[in-house]
């Protein structure tokens, strides 16, 4: 009998965790000799396996005075200073804001476990250690999550929320902040419990709570580096509030010592990985230049 397309991804045998973080050649060849079989599968699991009545996806899981004051500046840029007022600075050049309603988060998460649950390869993100149950959500990475309802609700994050905003608070990203990369990571005390200091390959980093509020932790604060000092400014996350700092501020994950931790971290460059200069000034721009989506395609590169 012949099999379908998510039958036959759920019957693909991984490459070993091993060979992964030794980026093997075979890896490379895996991904790459499946990716169409892979991503039919996604669209074959959308269609047959999720409510999408109980799973939907949209701008409704955001946090309602976030969602508000953001449509009105897409709709008039000259107001977008109520968008500001809902970023406050808790460390040199790092804004922290809520960016997910805690009361409808356990829709995306109830989504996340269906992906979990699946059985659909998925690539981990390698530059953190092939961090478990973490996932690429870029379509620029192989291996990505390439659930058709979940790429329209990540670009819609990346395009109407995390580019706009990251223009009204670093005008220097403009033109390196055509591209996207994104990945989830998850820690918990026995397997990947922290990272250590380092910064991102980005213009702007927004990291993203995923706990729900009855998913309590302890430890787990990231830690902040000042540019110039050396201060550390450890700060933590409460559940759907959103970080959202320049790629080149140095940070870390503390360990996280009970509970559990998932994030969405998002991040915007420039072409074939092009970052602003390291004290780019920054010059004023007119405020309609910042709520326009730039016409760039994919150009195919990823960090890692």
């Amino acid at each position: 009998m012949f099999a379908n397309q998510l039958q036959l991804a759920r019957a693909l045998e991984l490459p070993t965790r091993q060979a992964m973080l030794y980026r093997e050649q075979s890896v490379q060849h895996f991904w790459n000799s499946n990716t169409d079989l892979i991503t039919n599968a996604w669209i074959e699991w959308e269609t047959t396996s999720i409510d999408s009545s109980t799973f939907t996806l949209d701008d409704t899981l955001l946090d309602k005075n976030l969602r508000e004051a953001v449509k009105q500046a897409w709709d008039d840029p000259s107001k977008e200073l109520a968008v500001k007022a809902l970023l406050h600075e808790v460390a040199p050049d790092v804004f922290q804001f809520q960016f997910f309603d805690p009361e409808r988060l356990a829709v995306l998460r109830g989504y996340l476990e269906q992906v979990w649950n699946s059985q659909i390869p998925m690539r981990p993100p390698y530059g953190i250690v092939l961090n478990r149950r973490g996932a690429m959500l870029d379509s620029r990475s192989e291996g990505y999550l390439a659930a058709p309802s979940f790429q329209a609700f990540y670009n819609e994050i990346l395009n109407t929320y995390m580019r706009p905003i990251s223009r009204l608070l670093f005008p220097e990203i403009i033109g390196y902040d055509t591209q996207s990369f994104g990945f989830s990571i998850y820690y918990d005390p026995s397997t990947d419990a922290s990272i250590r200091p380092h910064t991102d390959a980005s213009a702007v980093t927004l990291n993203i709570n995923l706990n729900l509020p009855s998913e309590e932790f302890t430890g787990s604060e990231v830690d902040f580096y000042h540019p110039y000092t050396g201060d550390i400014k450890s700060l933590t996350f409460k559940p759907g509030t959103a970080m959202l700092h320049r790629g080149n501020i140095a940070h870390a994950a503390k360990p996280i010592t009970s509970g559990e931790r998932t994030n969405f971290v998002l991040w915007l460059y420039g072409e074939h990985g092009r970052l602003p200069a390291q004290g780019a000034p920054r010059i004023p721009i007119d405020t309609k230049q910042r709520w326009i989506n730039p016409k760039k395609t994919n150009d195919g590169y990823a960090p890692f």
